[in-house]
């Protein structure tokens, strides 16, 4: 997951209002938005390279989200970063509980930024800043660098959720993360993998012919603990794949 915007409001009729777009190479293979046979509380996409997941939520109204930190030179993690999101959702574990496990295995993974949430509270980990952090009411983003690091993608997606927010739903949250405007040379990041590449990754849309958005997650949930996703999926260029639409 390379894109998230999020508005955390509790005591709102929609305590939590995500809109989320997953970036990765075509070739990777991957499962839709779905309940999951082995699992039924959970509902989330699959990366079936390595089983794990990078957006979803369980049970108890367990909810879990992950984007990678771009750091080109780091070493590969000895585990997959999805993981840490479906044993999550899978599991039974509080947060502070599941924080606690991650402060002893977060050296296996490659760096990542980490969002675990439940009916009452959202927490946010970087495992570059290694403190989990509650976060109060507020409109946030996540990319590939701290929570609310400026990205001009980051502004521009943060900015389209607030005009939605007054009365949000799934449409209008897939649609803002179609925006497919790159940033302009002089507002790009410098995260070490050359201007063509933070041109091409600068877009909350991206599309090449190898790797781009694979899916864009729109989630609604209530103050009654019900949840609304859809998600969209696409292939190379961009081209759509299909729509899953999932109320729990």
């Amino acid at each position: 997951m390379c894109l998230i915007v999020f508005a955390w409001r509790p005591g709102h009729a929609q305590p939590l209002v995500v809109a989320a777009n997953r970036d990765e190479f075509y070739a990777r293979p991957t499962k839709p938005l779905a309940q999951w046979v082995e699992a039924p509380q959970v509902f989330a996409g699959r990366d079936l390279q390595a089983g794990g997941t990078w957006l979803g939520i369980g049970a108890n109204g367990r909810f879990a989200a992950l984007t990678n930190i771009r750091e080109p030179h780091q070493p590969p993690g000895r585990h997959s970063r999805g993981e840490l999101v479906s044993d999550f959702l899978s599991g039974s574990q509080s947060i502070a509980e599941y924080f606690d496990d991650i402060g002893v295995r977060r050296l296996s993974y490659a760096g990542f930024n980490l969002l675990l949430g439940d009916r009452d509270q959202l927490w946010h980990f970087n495992s570059r800043e290694l403190v989990p952090q509650p976060l109060s009411a507020g409109l946030y983003g996540l990319s590939n660098a701290g929570l609310d690091t400026p990205w001009p993608k980051l502004l521009r997606a943060k900015a389209a959720l607030a005009e939605v927010l007054n009365d949000p739903q799934p449409q209008a949250l897939l649609a803002l993360l179609e925006d497919p405007q790159p940033a302009q040379f002089s507002e790009l990041p410098d995260t070490g993998v050359g201007l063509a590449t933070e041109k091409l990754l600068s877009s909350v849309f991206i599309a090449s012919p190898n790797y781009g958005t694979r899916a864009s997650t729109a989630l609604i949930v209530n103050a009654d603990g019900s949840r609304v996703m859809v998600e969209h999926s696409f292939g190379p260029l961009g081209g759509r794949l299909g729509e899953v639409h999932l109320t729990s």
